[in-house]
């Protein structure tokens, strides 16, 4: 009975490391926790440029990945874009910004 008991134990604790190791993010991938953590900072960026009235939010695109924020869409003028990485650089948990906006 004993040994069933150490048997069971070895067996959980395999488990457990193997759940633990399937959640680790790595170069390409994110965790669970990055990942929240992008949706979350991706929503402060959305808001930021929001309440911004020199940014239409609806022209530019915001995506999150390990902190790092890539900015996309259209722009009036080249200044625009330049406010809009200025506006992300604020936001705390960015890490750099990618400005993909494209000045129509």
């Amino acid at each position: 009975m004993k040994i069933l008991a150490v048997f069971t134990r070895v067996l959980m604790g395999l488990l457990l490391a193997a759940s633990l190791a399937g959640c680790a993010g790595g170069r390409t991938y994110e965790s669970t926790g990055e990942y929240i953590d992008d949706s979350v900072l991706t929503t402060k960026v959305k808001s930021a440029i929001l309440a911004d009235s020199r940014l239409k939010v609806m022209q530019i695109n915001v995506k999150t990945f390990k902190g790092v924020v890539q900015l996309s869409g259209f722009v009036d003028s080249e200044t625009a874009a330049t406010h809009a990485v200025e506006v992300v650089r604020t936001i705390k948990g960015v890490k750099m910004v990618n400005n993909s906006l494209i000045v129509k």
